[in-house]
């Protein structure tokens, strides 16, 4: 959530900053008269409760005096009696005002490219050269067919549309990836958990997902849980309602889990094989940190999801996502895109984003600093997406013939 009192303090320069992310300014100047109403209700409440702590006094005044205190008490039950609705009328007022709040994305940080869209997108670096075929790369969906390595009929059939089914070298491929990519953030320091796969409304909320995105999600409604989108969600979440010490900073983990989600705006586009799926397998990495040290945590993972990619020797580019493409938690993100030469572009594989203390503030995850209880820093990041870098590997490493060799990285895997 982000900061309501810096947000009515600097109410203009606030606006400005979340406009850059797209936020209607009607929005904005609805969540300012909330703030209006909140504090109208609090001042009126304050006004009797001053009233009502002067009678208080005079009662200890009146007894000592031998006073008749019948006028005060009837004056003080009917002031107790008017706090009543004003009681009510600030409650309603602070609940409205989060309500909304809630569905307020993070501010982006001052750095992020001006924007509206994905194609506003600046592009940092490229690292590796794009491979020359001498013949025609064929698209991921019509070499799994070659070489019956994925079943998407199959997958309809036991699910619905977009799902799938990998079947012998890819299945083995994807259980290979996922444990490279493990091996790889455990030597950066990202130590491996494993999670549950679903997850309850209180951990969607604090990282962002609910109440905004409840349309994208998958859920069971016997026991009020979500499959999860991401295991950002169980692993930031890890720390919920916590306050940690600043020597335990920065908390660095990783885990694989499949994720879900219904896609639900994302009708007609890559209907076709696995680039959008409703269930796919992901190994993120998510750190905890503290405020003054989150930039160069956010670099390090930056740099361990490019690593991957190369020690893949699959070509990618580094790419700073403009104000209107930024996610709704993220204050600043960096996207790896992987080159598809059977598509002849290049397709995200890896987002990875500071939250700053947005995803904190919602989830109450604070460190001791001194005597004073700070909001941490939250990052997360995929390293990697294991069903877009199958596609990116049997895409890149095809023969004429379409055969698919394997990386040297993973040959020890499989």
């Amino acid at each position: 959530m982000i900061d309501l009192k810096y947000f009515q303090r600097d109410f203009e320069v606030a606006s400005s900053r979340l406009q850059k992310k797209g936020v209607e300014s009607e929005t904005l100047h609805d969540l300012q008269y909330l703030f209006t109403e909140l504090k109208k209700a609090n001042q009126e409440l304050e006004v009797l409760k001053a009233e009502q702590n002067s009678m208080s006094k005079l009662f200890g005044q009146y007894m000592r005096e031998g006073k008749d205190i019948t006028e005060l008490k009837a004056k003080v039950d009917s002031n107790k009696e008017a706090m009543i609705p004003l009681q009510d009328k600030a409650r309603d007022a602070e609940e409205a005002l989060y309500r909304v709040a809630l569905a307020i994305p993070n501010f982006p940080d001052d750095s992020v490219p001006e924007g509206a869209d994905e194609e506003e997108n600046v592009e940092l670096r490229k690292v590796l050269e794009p491979r020359s075929f001498d013949f025609k790369p064929l698209e991921h969906w019509a070499l799994a067919e070659k070489n019956g390595w994925i079943d998407f009929e199959r997958g309809v059939k036991l699910a619905k549309s977009r799902f799938s089914v990998l079947r012998g070298e890819a299945a083995r491929l994807e259980r290979a990836l996922i444990n490279f990519f493990l091996d790889t953030n455990a030597k950066k320091g990202f130590i491996e958990q494993s999670v549950p796969f679903m997850s309850n409304a209180a951990m969607l909320q604090g990282t962002g997902q609910l109440p905004k995105f409840e349309d994208d999600l998958f859920k069971i409604e016997e026991e009020n849980l979500y499959l999860i989108p991401t295991a950002e969600v169980p692993l930031t979440n890890m720390y919920h309602d916590e306050i940690l010490s600043a020597s335990e900073l920065p908390q660095l983990m990783t885990a694989y889990t499949p994720c879900f989600r219904r896609e639900a705006g994302s009708a007609g586009r890559d209907t076709r094989g696995m680039i959008r799926q409703h269930q796919f397998n992901k190994v993120e990495m998510v750190a905890i940190a503290h405020p003054e040290k989150s930039d160069e945590v956010f670099d390090l993972m930056v740099e361990n999801a490019s690593d991957i990619l190369t020690a893949l020797g699959l070509p990618h580019r580094v790419v700073e996502l403009c104000g209107g493409d930024l996610g709704f938690s993220a204050a600043r993100t960096i996207d790896l895109e992987v080159w598809l030469p059977g598509q002849n572009k290049y397709r995200e594989i890896s987002s990875i984003s500071n939250t700053r203390d947005f995803q904190a503030r919602r989830a109450k995850i604070r460190f001791k600093d001194g005597k004073k209880n700070r909001f941490v820093h939250t990052l997360n990041g995929s390293a990697l997406a294991v069903g877009r870098t199958i596609v990116a590997i049997m895409e890149n490493y095809q023969n004429e013939d379409g055969s698919i060799e394997i990386p040297e990285v993973l040959k020890k895997y499989m």
